[in-house]
């Protein structure tokens, strides 16, 4: 008796796998990307119940006198200073620095954008800002 043995491999392969596994990784990319975002400014933001480690060596406060006016004044000097002037102040008292840093109080009822405002200087001259908050 010829038994004959049927010893061919099977030369097919099966990508259906290979496919999955290559749009899971282009849908998880693409949702990492976007979560970053390289144009976000460093903030030192701190909690209202713990400590910032970084020290800054100067304040901005902004007071709201209630008519849409609002005033800046340096490290605190009863003073106010003309926001057109706050960043050549701020460069004069920084400049020294090694790693500058100042601090941002401003009234509960200031708008976002005087405070963003503020921020945007230390985005251009590459300060780091700690926004002030109450302890709660």
């Amino acid at each position: 008796m010829a038994l004959k043995r049927n010893t061919k491999v099977d030369a097919q392969f099966s990508v259906s796998s290979m496919t999955d596994i290559v749009f899971l990784l282009l849908i998880f990319f693409l949702v990492t990307s976007t979560l970053i975002n390289p144009n976000a400014l460093k903030l030192l933001l701190p909690k209202s119940t713990g400590q910032v480690n970084a020290k800054a060596t100067v304040s901005v406060s902004i007071k709201d006198w209630g008519d849409d006016t609002y005033t800046y004044h340096i490290n605190g000097d009863q003073e106010p200073t003309q926001f057109q002037d706050v960043e050549d102040e701020l460069i004069g008292l920084l400049s020294a620095e090694e790693d500058p840093t100042f601090s941002i109080y401003s009234d509960q009822t200031v708008p976002v954008g005087e405070v963003v405002q503020v921020m945007n200087i230390a985005k251009r001259n590459h300060y780091k800002v700690i926004l002030a908050t109450q302890p709660e």
